[in-house]
């Protein structure tokens, strides 16, 4: 059962699980906004063993839930967005799971998409243990007031996994292998994946044009492994 609540400071959180949970995850959205895809997944963290939060960090602008075919509506909604903003919204995320009894090495995050860049982004700010990017781009050239992942990539502070499709036209595989590069050259722990036959939002099963369920399936699996790996029980 997804509830909602907001930190100190305004940010809204849709929340599942358990908060004696041993570990805690932060879900990052889409272009899409916390829609019910979002939620699932939020859900799906809960039950494998995770009190997880996704902060609606279209906020400031109604938390507008986008319909995947309204890419207008998607775009407007992103461009909103900014690095100052989605900063308060990490710290303010961080600090209501610490109030929450989840110390920093007990939390991991993972994004999708427009999340997906944001997460390796959190990965630099001391809040996580573990991050996960499905299919993050910004990877040469930065986002919403972001450093290109390539830059970031030496400021990682936390673990990271990353999960691509060779068939994203928007973040060409040669793109891919040189993030490869920049966060193996960090000496933190780190794995990246690559799916030959997965496009953009192979994760989502609300996008039947785009989902690919081996690939899904695959991609969750690890993350949760990943963040096995890398977690420590509060």
């Amino acid at each position: 059962m997804i509830t909602r609540q907001l930190t100190h400071n305004g940010t809204p959180l849709q929340i599942a699980g358990d908060p004696s949970a041993p570990y805690a995850v932060i879900v990052l959205q889409e272009a899409f906004g916390v829609n019910d895809h979002i939620r699932d997944v939020t859900e799906r963290f809960a039950a494998a063993g995770y009190y997880a939060v996704a902060p609606e960090l279209f906020h400031r602008t109604g938390s507008q839930e986008v319909a995947y075919d309204n890419f207008p509506d998607a775009m407007t909604a992103m461009a909103e967005l900014n690095k100052e903003g989605l900063t308060v919204d990490l710290l303010e995320t961080s600090q209501f799971l610490q109030e929450a009894g989840f110390p920093v090495a007990a939390t991991a995050i993972v994004g999708f998409c427009m999340g997906g860049s944001v997460s390796f982004y959190a990965g630099t700010l001391g809040i996580v243990a573990a991050s996960a990017s499905f299919y993050g781009g910004g990877v040469t050239t930065g986002r919403f007031g972001l450093a290109p992942l390539l830059e970031l990539a030496p400021e990682l502070t936390s673990a990271w996994i990353g999960l691509y499709g060779d068939l994203d036209k928007g973040i060409p595989s040669d793109q891919v292998e040189e993030l490869r590069t920049a966060v193996a050259a960090t000496g933190r722990e780190y794995e990246l994946i690559r799916y030959p036959d997965a496009d953009h939002g192979f994760h989502c099963d609300g996008r039947p044009a785009v989902f690919n369920a081996a690939a899904a399936s695959d991609a969750y699996q690890r993350t949760l492994n990943f963040f096995a790996s890398n977690l420590t029980s509060k």
